[in-house]
């Protein structure tokens, strides 16, 4: 084993989740539903507080609500500082410590609130005609913010005619003259996101007057990607730079224009012709830090922080030799480094990068990590969550010396009433010789007896399952309901090196297929209580299509389940959104390259299905369209297998609704059972 650190750290968890008391329950999808959701941590000015989103699960109204909470970065004094019916989320200190701002929706559409942090009533800061989508503070009277806007029109009182106009048309025509003309789950309507600066008294100020781009980016771009320059003179933010090409060009810059309004923006990476993104402001101004890919066209190439000196524009690579792919990244506050979270080895680490060198040494390993905030006195404070627990807030010592602490505890006794499915990793050789890596979880209140085995297949396809509590594809759900779970990172997967993760390009049945099925073959030999001959494979997304791919290619398993999976790779190219994808996965566009679409088609293999198939789609997925699914269930009838559809006409790629959540469980668990479990043993 190459990683004794990390296999003794893992084992530790085995050992301690496998003495589970018996007054626990196995993990339900309704212990899922019930989790509170700790997210969108900031740091006070100070470093003494950290004000959060918490959202919990209103079943019957199918929905979460999210309040704002602060606490204290001595784990002290947990408390709420919103409680409307409506969401609050989005939270923001004031230069002075004093107030939290927040958006709301408790007006009746999205604003920029704040309440004070002594407590008392919530005040309405903005209001605005349009939704305010994301926001940034400037100083005491200026705000950033996010608003969807009609580019041609003069004010936002004209967007909102126009919505308003729209809204009360008989007629629901859709006109497209470029691509996109939707995405992810939404169709374009004309509107792009811009960046205003908001005063009271006065007219908001379009930042980017007349273009039309997104900024922030769709259909994730968030206040992440807005940064205010050190001097509060101006605003650094990501948008696309090729306009008509947003379907098949990665291409996002960083662009800045002064707060004032006064020049149009000035792209700051126009000698990159790949994505720059994530912009981060050192504490003294002095240095803009941000993440930039190499290799246009590629969404999943290898991030690296470069650092570009603010008064000169003059920019340098600080991580060109390290093989990992950073996804957040903060200031120390003693400015001598950075911290990046990064997927390493079935984890998402936390790191720190030395300014000088670029060397990076390892803070926090075993767990996933997120929303990185240095405190003051040489701590961090960030969000964590395992396989068996959920996101929290936690410290430690920046050095990494020092012992965890939880500075929130929403989901103690959720967590402690469970009995977690103990697990481990594990590592093989796959193809090409490479070293493969893993996990086993085990059943619930295992006890040696011999079980059925649920394979999960991540999507991607570069990606990872690895030590995370996921609200869609929680291995703990299998190992409640008796099942062993195996989940495997691929060749194609995040935090084993780029290399790794370019092997899938042109070979999605390839290497991939080899690695599930001599991993599968690997653990099942090493463990005698799994049972081999009950073995049942589950995946979405790529994980679907490789499900699509297994029923070609083997019959070992007794039931399938493909959710939102691709079953003919070429029309799936005209069906879908974000043309970039399919482009560099399959070598370019499929009539350039037929052959690189047929030959990783499931289609062509249907002849050979035979295992009974669950399948399941949504109905507003844009990027796995849901006549990809039909087809799958329509090929399977025709070919007299038993199977079953799984129709969500609201869910877009995922499934988000908390009964819809419930009713996915229910059938998918149904479905395997049916033919993983015998009447008698």
């Amino acid at each position: 084993m190459r990683y004794p650190r990390l296999l003794a750290c893992l084992l530790l968890c085995f050992a301690t989740v496998a003495h589970a008391a018996s007054a626990r329950h196995p993990f339900t999808v309704d212990d899922m539903l019930a989790m509170e959701r700790v997210s969108e941590p900031t740091l006070s000015p100070d470093g003494s507080l950290v004000a959060y989103s918490l959202r919990t699960t209103d079943y019957e109204a199918n929905q979460g609500r999210t309040d704002v909470w602060v606490v204290g970065t001595d784990g002290s004094g947990a408390r709420r500082l919103t409680s409307h019916a409506e969401r609050d989320g989005s939270p923001s200190f004031s230069a002075d410590g004093k107030w939290v701002y927040f958006l709301s929706t408790r007006s009746g559409s999205s604003q920029v609130w704040r309440i004070a942090l002594g407590g008392g009533e919530a005040e309405q800061v903005t209001k605005l005609p349009l939704d305010v989508n994301a926001y940034v503070l400037v100083d005491a009277r200026r705000i950033v913010v996010a608003l969807e806007v009609y580019p041609e029109l003069a004010t936002l009182d004209d967007t909102a005619k126009r919505d308003a106009e729209h809204a009360k048309s008989k007629s629901k025509a859709m006109v497209f003259d470029e691509l996109l003309f939707r995405h992810w789950d939404s169709w374009e309507d004309g509107k792009r996101a811009h960046p205003f600066v908001w005063e009271e008294g006065r007219a908001p100020i379009d930042l980017m007057r007349g273009e039309r781009v997104d900024a922030p980016t769709h259909p994730f771009g968030d206040a992440a990607e807005l940064a205010i320059s050190h001097d509060r003179k101006a605003l650094v933010f990501c948008a696309k730079s090729e306009q008509g090409k947003a379907a098949w060009s990665t291409n996002d810059d960083l662009w800045t224009v002064p707060l004032d309004g006064s020049k149009r923006p000035e792209r700051l990476t126009a000698g990159n012709p790949a994505w720059d993104g994530g912009p981060v402001f050192s504490r003294d101004g002095k240095t803009l830090a941000y993440l930039a890919m190499k290799r246009p066209g590629y969404e999943s190439d290898r991030r690296r922080i470069v650092l570009i000196d603010w008064a000169s524009r003059k920019s340098r690579v600080l991580t060109e030799a390290w093989d990992r792919s950073p996804d957040t990244i903060a200031f120390s506050a003693d400015g001598k480094s950075l911290f990046a979270t990064a997927d390493n080895l079935g984890q998402r680490a936390i790191f720190a990068i030395d300014l000088q060198s670029g060397v990076p040494s390892l803070i926090a390993e075993i767990g996933t990590f997120g929303d990185l905030m240095p405190l003051p006195d040489g701590r961090i404070a960030y969000t964590k969550n395992t396989l068996s627990s959920p996101n929290e807030i936690y410290s430690r010592s920046a050095t990494g010396a020092a012992v965890e602490r939880a500075l929130t505890h929403h989901n103690d006794a959720r967590v402690a009433a469970i009995e977690w499915g103990a697990y481990e990793p594990f590592v093989y050789k796959g193809a090409h010789g490479d070293d493969v890596h893993g996990f086993l979880m085990r059943p619930a209140g295992h006890r040696g007896q011999k079980v059925p085995v649920a394979l999960l297949v991540h999507g991607g396809p570069q990606g990872s399952f690895g030590n995370d509590f996921h609200y869609r594809w929680n291995p703990q759900a299998y190992a409640g309901r008796g099942y062993a779970v195996v989940f495997i990172d691929f060749h194609g997967s995040t935090g084993y090196g780029q290399a790794f993760t370019d092997a899938i390009r042109g070979d999605w049945g390839g290497a991939p297929f080899e690695d599930l099925m001599t991993g599968l073959d690997w653990v099942l030999g090493k463990h005698a209580f799994l049972d081999g001959k009950h073995v049942v494979a589950l995946g979405a997304s790529y994980g679907g299509y490789m499900i699509n791919w297994i029923n070609g290619h083997t019959d070992r398993f007794s039931a399938l389940v493909c959710h939102d999976g691709n079953l003919d790779e070429t029309m799936a190219y005209y069906d879908t959104e974000e043309l970039w994808f399919p482009e560099w996965e399959h070598g370019g566009p499929p009539w350039e390259n037929p052959e690189g679409y047929a030959k990783q088609s499931p289609l062509a293999f249907v002849k050979n299905w035979k295992t009974p198939t669950m399948v399941v789609h949504g109905g507003r997925d844009y990027r796995v369209v849901d006549t990809q699914g039909m087809g799958t269930f329509t090929a399977l009838q025709r070919r007299g297998i038993p199977s079953r559809f799984l129709y969500l006409p609201e869910e877009n790629h995922w499934v988000l609704r908390p009964q819809n959540s419930k009713r996915w469980h229910d059938e998918v668990l149904g479905w395997i059972d049916r033919f993983a479990k015998p009447k008698a043993r």
